[in-house]
C-alpha cells in the first residue's frame, strides 16, 4: 500500500493506529503499522513536530509489543534482542513525551514501559512504578478522549490485582471500568478481550454465574468479529471454566 503524498504526521499516525488495531485483533500482520509509524516519525522529525514524533515512536513501541505478544501466544518466547528492542522504543517514547510536557502522551509512554516488564519480563516489581504513574494520569487520558489508552491502564492494573497483589474484588472493579471504556469507544474488536479478563476476575472472586455471562458474550462477539483464533480460544476457554464452576457450585 502506498501513502498519499503530503499526508501529515498526525494523519499518518491515525492510519497507523488503525493498522495496528487490525493486526492486533484480526490479522497478526504488523508490517503496515510499522511502515506508517516510521514514515510519521521521520516526517515529524523533519518538520520539528516533537509531539508528532513522540506519538509515532510510541506507536512503533506498541507495534513491536504486538509482534512480541504474537510470538508468546504462538508458544515461542521473544528473544532477548526482541525484548530489548521493545524496551528501547518505549523508553525513547517516554523521554520524547517528557520533553514536550504533554501529560497524556507521558501517561501512554509510562504504560508502554510498564508493559515490557509486566508482560515480557514477568517482573511486576520493576513494572509497577511505571504503571502506578500511568494510573495517576489515567483520568487525564480518559478526559482527553483516549478511551482505549485509559482502558489499557485500568486493564493492566486489574491484572496486578488478579495475579500479583491478589485482591479479586479490586480486579473486578478495575477490569469492569476497562470494559466500560471500551464499550464507550464502540469498537467491537476490542471488547471481547475485556470481557474475558472481567470473566476471569469474577471467577477468582467466586462469582461463576457472572463470569459465565461475560465469557459467553465474549465468545459471541469474538466469533462475530472474526478475531484471531487465539483470541477466540481464550474466550471459549474462559467460558468452559466458568460453566464448570457453575456446575460445581450447583
Amino acid at each position: 500500500m502506498t501513502t498519499p503524498p503530503g499526508l501529515p504526521a498526525r494523519a499518518l499516525c491515525a492510519a497507523a493506529n488503525e493498522a495496528l488495531t487490525e493486526a492486533s485483533f484480526l490479522t497478526a500482520d504488523f508490517a503496515e503499522a510499522e511502515r506508517l509509524f516510521t514514515e510519521a516519525r521521520d516526517l515529524a522529525a523533519a518538520d520539528g513536530d516533537r509531539e508528532g514524533e513522540a506519538l509515532a515512536i510510541t506507536g512503533l513501541g506498541m507495534t513491536r509489543h504486538g509482534r512480541n505478544i504474537t510470538r508468546l501466544v504462538d508458544g515461542a518466547a521473544p528473544s532477548d534482542a526482541d525484548v530489548a528492542a521493545e524496551e528501547e522504543l518505549m523508553r525513547r517514547a517516554l523521554a520524547a513525551w517528557q520533553k514536550t510536557g504533554n501529560t497524556v502522551g507521558t501517561a501512554r509512554a509510562l504504560f508502554g514501559v510498564s508493559l515490557v516488564f509486566q508482560v515480557l519480563r514477568r517482573d511486576w516489581d520493576a513494572g509497577m512504578p511505571y504503571l502506578w504513574q500511568a494510573f495517576g494520569l489515567a483520568e487525564a487520558v480518559e478526559e482527553a478522549g483516549d478511551l482505549y489508552g485509559a482502558s489499557e491502564i485500568h486493564r493492566h492494573l486489574g491484572f496486578y490485582y488478579l495475579y500479583k497483589d491478589v485482591r479479586p474484588r479490586e480486579a473486578v472493579r478495575q477490569l469492569g471500568h476497562s470494559l466500560a471504556l471500551r464499550e464507550r469507544l464502540g469498537d467491537l474488536r476490542r471488547v471481547p478481550s475485556a470481557l474475558v479478563a472481567l470473566g476471569q476476575a469474577e471467577l477468582a472472586a467466586g462469582e461463576p454465574q457472572r463470569a459465565a455471562g461475560f465469557a459467553y458474550r465474549a465468545v459471541e462477539l469474538a466469533r462475530a468479529a472474526g478475531l484471531l483464533p487465539w483470541r477466540i480460544r481464550d474466550a471459549e476457554q474462559t467460558l468452559a471454566e466458568a460453566e464448570a464452576a457453575v456446575r460445581a457450585a450447583g
